[in-house]
């Protein structure tokens, strides 16, 4: 997807590339960067849609002057307040004394958190599918609480049908890296938006009968073709369902024992004729690339060592974020590890069993020390399990 300032004749991108970031959100590795998009509607009346994060404050102000040539702000529309769209609000909302402000009553309700600016005069408090002309085009909004703060709204521009859709169909990664759209829009939305799925539901059935030609995300590139494709991501993803057939195999390993257990079981999945296997090492894996795949596929195999009468902290930091994250209609093997007390396997269990319509095997592979061949039969028997499940 090649990058491009201008979205129409009248619409133009004037957001930023953060490439110098290391963890979005104090928490995502990025490293091709992220970046923060806002976009200025140039017609009778001026309608800037978001600012951006105040780590690229510079860059946004001088693509913002460079794109109304002198002209005036009437309006900035606050689709979500979260910091690294926002931060610009105050600073904006000073250098232009008559620009109002649109967001809805959330919205203004939670700005006095962020600012001290006084914006009594010039809030314009919209609801759910009102509409606001700024001459040819007319903007209309839809409120989207909790996708994934309470006061998120998605704008549609009705002339040119564009949705403006807030964090929704947004991804890691700066504009100026080119690489395809999938494996971190996954990653992000899981990660971020994921837990919030009944409510991304909702929003893709209320927009549902609009005729949407562009989507402009505060993320990620604009998506301009085959919108069907980005939709139905959306739809599989907020809706718990696999993506496609495959096994995630994540361990925790304390001196390698478990590790080769792991290793071992990738190799008898591919013996069952199970191709599509990923295996991660939960102590040197982000846990949001296991997350995403963990969503990804249908199928989870987790070989955990018992560690303190209990689970390595990164094996349970997995097991935690797929909890919050709402991981669900999955089949889930386990192998545990353990010299005079294996426990690992109940443990996991337990976290398992609190998720949605997860199936957890019902033999746990037990491996005492060092994987012996009666744990190969073993697993090799849930292998067959996990191959027809």
């Amino acid at each position: 997807m090649h990058f491009t300032p201008v979205i129409t004749d009248s619409i133009l991108y004037i957001g930023a590339n953060d490439t110098d970031i290391d963890l979005f959100e104090s928490k995502y590795p990025v490293k091709n960067g992220v970046s923060y998009n806002s976009y200025v509607i140039l017609d009778e009346k001026v309608a800037v849609m978001d600012t951006i994060d105040a780590r690229a404050t510079d860059t946004w102000l001088t693509n913002l002057l460079e794109a109304l040539s002198g002209r005036d702000i009437d309006y900035l529309v606050i689709s979500h307040l979260e910091p690294d769209h926002a931060a610009n609000i105050e600073k904006l909302a000073l250098l232009y004394p008559d620009m109002k402000l649109v967001g809805n009553a959330k919205t203004f309700a939670m700005l006095p958190q962020f600012f001290s600016l006084d914006t009594k005069d010039r809030q314009v408090i919209v609801t759910d599918g009102e509409i606001l002309s700024l001459g040819k085009h007319t903007l209309q909004f839809f409120i989207a609480p909790m996708v994934h703060w309470p006061e998120v709204m998605v704008t549609y521009e009705q002339t040119e049908k564009i949705l403006f859709s807030a964090d929704a169909f947004g991804k890691f990664g700066s504009l100026d890296h080119e690489e395809d759209w999938l494996e971190e829009a996954r990653r992000y939305f899981i990660n971020i938006v994921g837990k919030y799925g009944v409510q991304v539901q909702a929003l893709l059935k209320r927009v549902a009968d609009l005729d949407i030609h562009m989507i402009c995300p505060l993320h990620g590139p604009v998506l301009t073709e085959n919108l069907g494709y980005y939709i139905e991501k959306y739809d599989t993803w907020s809706s718990y369902r696999p993506e496609e057939s495959g096994v995630v195999v994540a361990y925790a390993s304390i001196h390698g024992n478990t590790a080769s257990a792991a290793r071992k079981m990738v190799k008898l999945l591919w013996e069952q004729g199970e191709k599509n296997v990923v295996l991660y090492d939960l102590a040197r894996s982000d846990v949001s690339y296991v997350i995403a795949d963990a969503f990804r596929f249908d199928r989870m195999i987790l070989a955990g060592a018992t560690y303190e009468g209990g689970l390595l902290p990164c094996m349970e930091n997995l097991l935690l974020q797929l909890k919050s994250k709402n991981y669900q209609n999955r089949f889930v093997g386990l192998i545990e590890n353990g010299s005079w007390g294996p426990v690992a396997g109940k443990r996991m269990k337990e976290y398992l069993g609190g998720m949605k319509n997860v199936t957890v095997a019902e033999n746990i592979v037990t491996v005492k020390s060092v994987m012996k061949e009666e744990n190969v039969e073993q697993m090799r028997e849930l292998a067959k399990i996990l191959v027809v499940a």
